[in-house]
């Protein structure tokens, strides 16, 4: 008797009904099975595995474990290798879709100890449709309750459960804008994951999204489980790591001049940024005496609080020798060099110092192995050649001549730290070249700005940017254009 099957889609009549499971996605690394879960994870026996003997049953579960552990591996890998906390958290997203076998998700960075800092990252979802799920009232969406109940770091209080909601049309409780967000957006079920340790206290949260009613088996939240708990870890690392940053890059910007003085005949021009270690890389700019200007770039030796202060007292010294002896270069660096030797015998420094007169367009400078000013304008692109000398610490008296300079009209002296040369990661005759180059290559339209001619070199010298530097080192530049 002929079947009334529809063409193309076979009956089966042995298989059960049962209910839709969400699957792992194979776009992305998982594992290549579907059925046994880890030991300890119970599971329905299914008609495969009672037909199976005792022994390929256990071989086949061996299997599986085997496989899960290598795909938990490889994603914990993947994550270990990340550096920043957005990187991490869109690393955290893609690795947990996998698990739970979701297309979309958002993650949410928000301590619970209030410290921040704050960040909102999408998976699959454009910047428009994080904003539209944000106007969901927070103690109706699933990601809302969960970091409503994070603990703080160090409390004992329990680490919220993951919340799934299987299907937004069906699921009681929920706000009706949750509802019409679901049907806008084109999602129908979410898992919802709390980014919490007792250890770490909570950072965030985490939740994915299935175009169709669906939830994670016992499987998959095992593993999702055991994923987010090392994830957690790995994110409070890079927080501290953060936090830390931002603290050091605070303080440096208070070390630092907060404006640049207004003098007339000259234009002034600052970029600074700080590594992720925090160095101990400075500038000045100070008005003197009769229409003149001090212009100052150094760097002290080691990296963290202790090099931040020592830069501070270094550039405060400089301010005071400047103020008294600011036309002789060589004498402003040779007291630096005294009251470094008995102030920190241990650390090392580069430093330069000019004395300019804008309305003369004279500039005499010394160094102390520091970097040579580079001069840009229409007619020529050179370094300064200034004598060779050794860092301020180094040896037991330091003095060396100083150099004489006279930019034409329209030219502009570039003060550099060594951090701009190593982040190019080329050996130093290299890095000089391709600075030479950058320099040269400024555009006509950009030569009567200071700080264009100072983001033109940054921008060209690393394209990559700053936040990919080889070694992380500070990079100051310091830009004069000489009317």
């Amino acid at each position: 008797m002929a079947s009334n099957a529809p063409v193309g889609k076979p009956t089966d009549m042995s298989a059960p009904h049962l209910p839709k499971v969400a699957g792992i996605d194979s776009a992305v690394p998982g594992p290549p099975h579907t059925t046994a879960p880890l030991p300890g994870v119970p599971a329905a026996a299914t008609p495969s595995d009672a037909a199976l003997p005792p022994g390929a049953l256990i071989q086949d579960r061996l299997a599986s474990w085997v496989s899960d552990l290598t795909t938990l591996h490889e994603l914990t890998e993947r994550l270990i290798r990340t550096s920043s906390l957005d990187e991490a958290l869109r690393e955290v997203l893609g690795a947990g879709a996998a698990l739970v076998g979701a297309r979309r998700g958002m993650a949410v960075l928000e301590p619970a100890d209030g410290l921040g800092p704050a960040a909102t990252i999408g998976l699959g979802l454009a910047h428009s449709d994080l904003g539209t799920i944000e106007t969901v009232p927070r103690g109706t969406s699933s990601y809302g309750r969960l970091l409503d109940g994070l603990p703080e770091p160090g409390h004992p209080e329990r680490v919220p459960d993951p919340i799934a909601i299987r299907d937004v049309r069906t699921e009681e409780g929920l706000d009706p804008r949750h509802r019409e967000v679901a049907a806008r957006l084109g999602y129908a079920a979410s898992y919802a994951l709390p980014l919490a340790t007792e250890d770490a206290g909570g950072l965030g949260a985490a939740v994915w999204l299935y175009d169709e009613p669906a939830e994670p088996n016992d499987r998959q939240r095992h593993l999702i489980g055991l994923y987010g708990r090392f994830a957690t870890e790995h994110l409070a690392r890079l927080l501290q790591v953060e936090r830390a940053r931002v603290q050091v890059s605070t303080i440096t910007e208070e070390l630092l001049p907060s404006r640049l003085p207004r003098v007339p005949g000259v234009q002034l021009a600052a970029r600074h940024h700080t590594g992720p270690r925090g160095g101990g890389d400075w500038y000045d700019a100070l008005p003197l005496p009769e229409g003149a200007l001090g212009l100052a770039v150094g760097s002290v030796s080691g990296t963290g609080p202790s090099a931040l202060a020592a830069m501070g007292r270094l550039r405060a010294s400089l301010r005071a020798y400047a103020v008294m002896e600011g036309e002789d270069p060589v004498a402003v660096l040779s007291d630096l060099e005294l009251l470094l030797r008995l102030t920190e015998p241990a650390r090392s420094a580069t430093a330069l110092f000019a004395y300019a007169e804008p309305a003369r367009r004279r500039i005499v400078l010394a160094g102390a192995g520091h970097a040579p000013p580079l001069v840009v304008g229409e007619r020529r692109t050179e370094f300064v050649e200034t004598s060779l000398s050794a860092p301020l610490g180094m040896l037991s008296c330091w003095e060396a001549p100083s150099v004489e300079l006279s930019p034409a009209p329209g030219e502009t002296v570039l003060l550099y730290t060594d951090g701009l040369l190593r982040r190019t990661g080329d050996a130093m005759d290299r890095a000089f070249a391709r600075l030479h180059a950058a320099a040269a290559s400024v555009p006509k339209a950009d030569r009567s700005d200071p700080g264009a001619v100072a983001d033109h070199v940054l921008r060209t010298l690393l394209p990559e940017g700053l936040g990919t530097a080889v070694d992380g080192e500070d990079v100051v530049v310091l830009a004069a254009r000489f009317e």
